[in-house]
């Protein structure tokens, strides 16, 4: 699809602990007539939906693919691990990964973040989800590293969470196939830029109606302020004069 070409709607997908709701109001406010498809995915299923044409953008986690997907950065996010709350990290306000040491840090297969060497010790077995892994956390089974939002969507009353100093950190993108950079992507990338709703950027600016022409000035007769002064400005004709030599009285 072309810049050019309108799609009866907008089709966004997003990743766990990303939410778009704020965005998505604007969108009803502004594009009423526009209607807004949200689904949410797994992080890793979000650049294959991207690509294969399902979906017209994304919040997703960076890396992508930037050969084929243009991103633009939101924000980062803090990285925290999440304990029981009876655990002997909680007595401290932030926690370092040499203080997870003794430690089984539990490692899902949709883990989002870029470990070089995860700390303390791994586990048997990788969970499959995030979810799992907060179960096993919750059944003293070990420790979960994570994204601040994602120790939030699973919050559970007997889990708690810390900031990790010195563990890799999240990047959300809003991110769109290259090659369909769309009106309607335009207009969601105004919106998650905070763009007034007249702004143009990124659009195809209407050319200017062509103002008409003045109309020609009306042109004066030749003495005409002075012919008026001439005959005291009442627009009237004055008054002949007598001619000729006066008469003399007999």
């Amino acid at each position: 699809m072309t810049g050019s070409e309108v799609s009866p709607s907008f089709r966004l997908v997003y990743v766990p602990g990303v939410m778009p709701d704020k965005w998505v109001r604007v969108w009803n406010e502004r594009l009423p007539d526009v209607p807004l498809t949200l689904t949410q995915v797994p992080a890793p299923a979000a650049q294959g939906l991207l690509l294969d044409g399902d979906a017209d953008a994304g919040l997703v986690r960076l890396p992508v693919d930037r050969t084929v997907l243009s991103a633009i950065p939101l924000y980062t996010e803090q990285t925290v691990v999440v304990v029981p709350r009876d655990h002997l990290v909680t007595a401290a306000d932030t926690v370092s990964p040499e203080d997870l040491a003794d430690d089984i840090v539990l490692h899902p297969l949709d883990d989002v973040l870029s470990w070089e060497s995860l700390p303390g010790r791994p586990a048997l077995e990788r969970p499959a989800t995030t979810a799992d892994a907060i179960e096993l956390v919750a059944a003293g089974i070990g420790v979960l590293v994570v994204p601040l939002s994602l120790a939030r969507l699973h919050h559970r009353k007997d889990l708690t969470h810390r900031p990790l100093e010195g563990a890799p950190e999240s990047s959300v993108a809003l991110s769109w196939p290259e090659a369909a950079t769309t009106d309607r992507v335009e207009d969601f990338i105004g919106i998650v830029r905070g763009r007034t709703v007249n702004s143009t950027r990124g659009r195809t600016q209407q050319p200017a109606p062509a103002k008409k022409p003045a109309p020609a000035a009306r042109r004066q007769p030749a003495g005409g302020s002075a012919a008026r002064g001439r005959r005291g400005g009442t627009g009237g004709t004055a008054k002949n004069p007598r001619r000729g030599k006066p008469r003399r009285r007999s």
